[in-house]
């Protein structure tokens, strides 16, 4: 009876996924420039990320998206916009979203978030043939 209790309790460990599961991903997370966070969440069935705050929105909590290409969009504030949209996949790498840069009003398709350890998030956009990564880590207060 022990040995069968041994082999049951295996093949659960063994079933078990390991810790960079996809929720390793969720969570807040301090982008490379200006202090900046964005909270990654599920949105439907895809990953997308939102503005939390920065230095800048700091100094200025009412800034607006004034850099964006569409003039209807200008106007939206900064925090709460998407930086991160349509991802799909997972651990340990997401692809097929865009990352928005609301600095300079560029977007990137064609990205990918790579969860190169618990706590380091790699995000990749290209533009045309250029690509920019940066390096993301955990935030606390997730």
């Amino acid at each position: 009876m022990r040995r069968l209790d041994l082999v049951c309790l295996s093949a659960a460990i063994l079933a078990t996924p390991p810790a960079a599961s996809a929720s390793g991903i969720f969570g807040l997370w301090a982008t490379e420039k200006n202090n900046g966070r964005v909270l990654i969440e599920r949105c439907g069935a895809a990953l997308c990320g939102r503005v939390v705050d920065g230095d800048q929105l700091r100094a200025h909590p009412d800034q607006t998206d004034v850099n964006n290409p569409d003039p209807a969009k200008r106007t939206r504030r900064v925090k709460g916009i998407l930086l991160l949209e349509g991802y799909s996949g997972g651990p340990p790498q997401w692809r097929g979203g865009s990352v928005y840069d609301p600095q300079t009003g560029d977007e990137s398709h064609d990205s990918t978030l790579t969860l190169v350890a618990p706590g380091t998030l790699k995000v990749k956009g290209c533009r045309l043939l250029f690509c920019r990564t940066e390096t993301w880590t955990r935030a606390g207060g997730n």
